[in-house]
């Protein structure tokens, strides 16, 4: 039995490649941002990915679809922006809740940021919920730390599961944890030669805080604000910008990520490429859902959907 998922604002692909893990053939992948669907074309030719503005367009056609997964766009929940909710013109699950009514699947997953869990969104939450149960879903939420499904990095992400009517679902079970920075990047790290790699490493003992990956209207290729940034320090990272390649043999001080890095912290495979400039590459990667805590998610999907 081969599930269907038509996936929402599918990004540079760290769920996508979740669920085609989790044994998931994708009808459809939708997002705006054209450097997102050329990522995904450019890796999946065979995908169908389809860039368009989710609030025009009709998804009908895909009724009676298995999921609907969306990675719905953070800044109205981020901590790091104004939190502004449904007054923000970023907010999309109007949108999400509308299409859920045209394509009924069987079941719905949104991931966001940990934000969105926080008292403050309570009513938002419920109304969200209010809409489902009236539509017959059966609705839960929980954070997820990507970290303990194999990330190299802590990264609290908010769930929301609706499965049409009864259903037997269970999160995904926590395998442990993942690498330190170190051990996740050494070889990337050492890639150029640089003398001090071994010891950078061993610095480099502990996960990585979240990386941050900005809007389309604010944010750079830099690992995230002040905070953020005296974390990578504590990790011998200069978290204020991403570099264009490895530290050489000679290098000095703390180095910069490199595109490569960051994408691995993210858990995508180390073949798998991104379009567009540095910053555009460096958004897709901070914004995406980890493939770990994504293979995860579909998994416990698709077992409940199969059974």
């Amino acid at each position: 039995m081969t599930l269907t998922a038509l996936e929402l604002c599918s990004g540079g692909g760290g769920q996508a490649l979740g669920f085609e893990q989790a044994g998931f053939e994708h009808a459809a992948l939708i997002d705006i941002d054209p450097y997102a669907c050329a990522t995904l074309r450019m890796n999946r030719p065979y995908w169908n990915v389809i860039e368009a503005d989710l609030s025009r367009l009709d998804t009908t056609y895909w009724a009676g679809i298995d999921v609907v997964a969306a990675g719905l766009p953070c800044p109205p929940f981020s901590v790091a922006g104004k939190q502004l909710g449904k007054d923000d013109e970023r907010d999309m699950f109007p949108v999400l809740l509308r299409i859920v009514e045209e394509a009924e699947p069987r079941a719905v997953l949104v991931e966001n940021v940990r934000g969105l869990m926080q008292r403050r969104f309570d009513g938002y939450r419920e109304n969200v919920t209010t809409r489902l149960k009236a539509m017959g879903y059966t609705v839960v939420w929980r954070q997820l730390d990507a970290y303990d499904f194999g990330a190299a990095q802590h990264r609290t992400r908010s769930f929301m599961v609706a499965f049409d009517g009864a259903h037997s679902f269970k999160w995904p079970n926590p395998n442990g944890g993942g690498p330190t920075v170190g051990e996740a990047l050494f070889d990337l790290m050492a890639e150029g030669g640089w003398s001090m790699a071994v010891e950078w490493a061993e610095r480099a003992n502990r996960p990585a805080p979240t990386l941050v990956g900005g809007s389309r209207k604010h944010g750079g290729p830099d690992l995230g604000p002040t905070r953020a940034r005296a974390a990578w320090a504590a990790l011998g990272v200069d978290g204020l910008g991403i570099a264009d390649s490895p530290p050489p043999p000679s290098f000095a001080g703390k180095p910069r990520l490199t595109i490569s890095m960051a994408a691995r912290l993210q858990s995508f495979p180390d073949e798998w490429l991104f379009a567009g400039s540095k910053t555009q590459r460096y958004r897709q990667i901070g914004n995406a859902l980890t493939v770990d805590l994504g293979a995860a998610m579909a998994g416990a999907l698709a077992k409940c959907l199969k059974n």
